[in-house]
């Protein structure tokens, strides 16, 4: 049989990475070897260097700079980046292969789909989630106007970005409030900022503006 392959696990949320590595403990037994875990870029800078993995699995928004900034300070490694993230947003995916990832999946991905990919992408593959694919094929095309999108998205933080994606996906506050870890007085604040750094008046034309752009 041939060796392991080895992976590390980037996410901000211990839970999900328990998640995660146990899957893979499952689904992948023999298959896959979680080497590490890490919460924050400079964590994962750290495992990268350390244990030199085959794969990374790692998270969209981190803090400290987000998976891009990991990739950033981990060129010129061997190691394979693919993205694992709840976000399945234009502006993500593409961004995420801009930066140097071979693959790009949502966190709906079962065990089994998941080790498919990670083996698929240590042999060099490119992998996408279908939905995800068309927006890589219609940014090299030309039909989505990325700089556009990204000097919209420029002016909101990135927890603003999370709080948009949700509201204009027809969450209410608790329910965004809920998925995020954050108070629904916070979800508030930051929906008001989006509000105004974006000139929009309603949450039905934040849907829009999304929809234009096609963050949803």
């Amino acid at each position: 049989m041939s060796e392991p392959i080895t992976v590390v696990v980037v996410d901000d949320h211990a839970m999900f990475r328990r998640g995660v590595r146990a899957e893979l403990d499952s689904a992948g037994a023999g298959v896959v070897d979680v080497r590490a875990e890490a919460a924050d870029v400079d964590e994962a800078v750290r495992a990268v260097a350390e244990h030199r993995p085959d794969v990374v699995l790692l998270d969209v928004h981190l803090p400290g700079g987000g998976g891009a900034e990991v990739m950033r300070r981990s060129a010129g490694t061997e190691t394979r980046f693919l993205a694992l993230s709840v976000s399945d947003a234009a502006e993500d995916v593409i961004g995420t292969i801009r930066g140097g990832a071979r693959g790009y999946v949502t966190k709906t991905i079962t065990g089994p789909e998941l080790v498919a990919a990670i083996r698929r992408v240590s042999e060099g593959d490119a992998v996408f989630s279908p939905r995800l694919a068309g927006f890589v094929l219609d940014a090299f095309a030309g039909s989505i106007d990325v700089a556009a999108v990204d000097e919209d998205l420029d002016r909101l933080t990135e927890r603003e970005r999370e709080v948009m994606r949700l509201i204009a996906r027809g969450y209410a506050y608790k329910e965004v409030a809920k998925e995020l870890f954050i108070s629904i007085k916070t979800v508030e604040t930051h929906m008001s900022s989006v509000l105004r750094k974006l000139q929009l008046s309603s949450r039905h034309e934040l849907t829009r503006w999304a929809s234009d752009r096609r963050l949803l």
